[in-house]
């Protein structure tokens, strides 16, 4: 029986995030989620279990409202960059749930990374 795509999607999210747990206990997670006409990304404090810090393309301050590509996802990553800095956070795990890590997600994380945040 052929697997759906949003089963399969389902699947690599889990085994990306439990993964992920596994290496960084104790460490904030970058989460990641991308629509076909948004992208977010959210900062989390596992442990608490609270949001720290997040960005998005549905913030006008942006000035990227409605878009997703990888000039928005770059304003994204500046912007959580910045938030995690006035948070105290300076390093975090990148969870790209079941998204693979190229294009909008991957210019998100580098635009982070070159924002201060150790990913």
């Amino acid at each position: 029986m052929a697997n759906s795509k949003r089963t399969l999607f389902l699947k690599r999210r889990l085994r990306v995030r439990n993964k992920l747990r596994k290496v960084n206990a104790g460490r904030a997670r970058l989460s990641v989620h991308r629509s076909s006409k948004n992208i977010s990304v959210q900062l989390i404090d596992d442990v608490k279990g609270v949001t720290i810090a997040s960005a998005s393309t549905l913030e006008k301050d942006l000035g990227v409202v409605g878009k997703n590509n990888i000039e928005a996802a770059t304003k994204v990553g500046a912007a959580i960059a910045e938030r995690a800095k006035k948070a105290g956070v300076s390093e975090a795990y990148f969870d790209r749930g079941g998204f693979l890590f190229h294009g909008k997600v991957k210019a998100l994380a580098d635009a982070a990374r070159e924002g201060g945040l150790k990913i």
